[in-house]
């Protein structure tokens, strides 16, 4: 599977530790929004989110959100949170990662991405030479383009789930 494989996955973005994250070396996160913190068509964080970024920047972590998504939708969700952002990212394409990754100035090794999609965020974190958390996604969402990188998931997230 090679790029398309995540360094660890996960059910929930709330799964995710203190403790994993030392384990892992990381001293940063870039994390998604859509279906990652929130539903897509929503500015409300999924239950237990607020916490859990407050608890980990409370841990010492660096936090930054990287999404697809546009200024319009990233930017205030983002300062709901209290997180800066990179919106437009181009996910998989490094620019976004490297523009986050230079907010953070920190070394790729020490930086997660953590989101739902293998095509985007997994393979992204993988070509920008980060590590990944892929997380099951929480929301149904509308689109052909969501539809087809969903399908194509499907054989990898088996596998993984064997593991």
């Amino acid at each position: 599977m090679g790029l398309l494989t995540p360094t660890v996955a996960l059910k929930n973005v709330t799964d995710i530790t203190p403790e994993l994250l030392k384990s892992m070396g990381v001293d940063a996160i870039l994390l998604d929004v859509d279906n990652t913190l929130a539903p897509p068509t929503d500015q409300t964080p999924y239950e237990g989110v607020q916490d859990w970024i407050n608890l980990i920047k409370q841990s010492g972590f660096a936090v930054v959100i990287c999404s697809n998504n546009f200024n319009a939708r990233i930017t205030p969700f983002s300062q709901s949170v209290g997180l800066d952002c990179v919106a437009m990212s181009l996910k998989p394409f490094p620019f976004g990662f490297n523009r986050a990754k230079k907010k953070l100035h920190e070394k790729p090794k020490a930086v997660v991405v953590v989101g739902d999609q293998i095509y985007t965020d997994v393979l992204g974190a993988n070509l920008a030479r980060m590590q990944s958390i892929l997380l099951e996604p929480r929301s149904d969402e509308k689109g052909f383009s969501i539809w087809l990188r969903r399908k194509m998931e499907i054989r990898i997230r088996k596998k993984l789930y064997q593991k």
